[in-house]
């Protein structure tokens, strides 16, 4: 490969994949609070099933 292709792609790559990473990060986050969110909704549940027994 010529220079100014080696060049344009280590420009080129970071500058795509940083904006994929960032999404996929948001994305993953708000996904692991939906489960952390949910999973104490149920353990409310649980502890008042609890004492209502």
């Amino acid at each position: 490969m010529e220079a100014t292709m080696i060049v344009a792609l280590a420009v080129a790559i970071p500058v795509i994949l940083f904006p994929v990473a960032f999404v996929w990060f948001i994305n993953i986050g708000g996904i692991i609070h939906l489960v952390r969110e949910k999973r104490a909704v149920r353990a409310k549940k649980a502890a008042t099933a609890k004492v209502n027994a």
